[in-house]
């Protein structure tokens, strides 16, 4: 089962940012009516700096860190949700 991306929330980059989901878009250039998902973007931003916002895909938000490319990053995700 994958991981909900939750707008709102704050999360972890395993590079150490942090950034907050504003919102879950599609591309319209690449959207699909068979498979919405696959056009499925993460809208977030850094909350260190508010004028800068960002959009990646969905599915590589809610990746794994390649391990291999990164061997000592202790996250299991790209992104993790900051838990209080």
């Amino acid at each position: 089962m994958e991981r909900e991306i939750k707008i709102g929330k704050i999360y972890q980059h395993f590079k150490g940012h942090i950034y907050k989901v504003i919102a879950i878009a599609y591309d319209s250039e690449n959207y699909q009516e068979d498979n919405p998902d696959a056009s499925k973007m993460v809208v977030y931003q850094n909350i260190e700096d508010e004028k800068s916002c960002w959009v990646r895909p969905y599915q590589m938000f809610n990746s794994l860190v390649d391990k291999k490319k990164y061997p000592d990053v202790k996250q299991k995700y790209r992104f993790e949700e900051m838990v209080k």
